[in-house]
């Protein structure tokens, strides 16, 4: 058994498995940006335009593409300490998504509120990116996004709901 107080209402299968589902979700989101952070660290005290060649030639892409000098540009402007300070956001960002993931896997009421305000934030950003350049992949992370918010405030209501209705006496025998 878990050390720690697991949700005092839910008992339903159902409702365990939607939390583990959106547990793992945000466990891999944190899996994603650790490595995606490693990979930036990774290029302290190299050659910018050296990683940046080899990446390109790695994934087959033309150096003449448009993006590719967006990238080349976006890379050659990140310093040492604009590294530390990204590496900074990072490792905060890492230990909200596996503490939300810890807390929802073991149904704790707190990483439900959590899931539900933290989704909450993005979304204006999400919509606000999708709006300016709309692709099926921001639509996807929208509603993906969205659904966690409102299945985490739905089971947040269903908690207050039961946690305040009346109880059954005990029958007697």
């Amino acid at each position: 058994m878990h050390p720690f107080k697991v949700h005092p209402v839910v008992r339903d299968p159902e409702h365990i498995r939607g939390l583990r589902t959106v547990a793992t979700v945000e466990f891999a989101k944190g899996v994603i940006v650790v490595l995606a952070g490693l990979g930036l660290l990774s290029m302290r005290h190299k050659s910018v335009w050296g990683v940046a060649e080899s990446l390109l030639e790695f994934l087959h892409i033309s150096p003449n593409h448009h993006f590719v000098g967006v990238f080349i540009d976006l890379v050659s402007r990140i310093s040492d300490v604009r590294l530390w300070k990204i590496a900074l956001i990072v490792t905060v960002y890492v230990i909200l998504r596996f503490v939300e993931a810890y807390g929802l896997w073991f149904a704790l009421p707190w990483a439900e509120w959590m899931a539900a305000i933290t989704g909450g934030i993005y979304i204006p950003f999400e919509v606000a990116d999708f709006l300016h350049r709309a692709t099926w992949f921001r639509l996807l992370v929208i509603v993906i996004n969205l659904l966690i918010v409102l299945y985490m405030l739905y089971l947040r209501v269903v908690a207050q709901k039961l946690r305040h209705a009346p109880r059954k006496p005990a029958t007697q025998h």
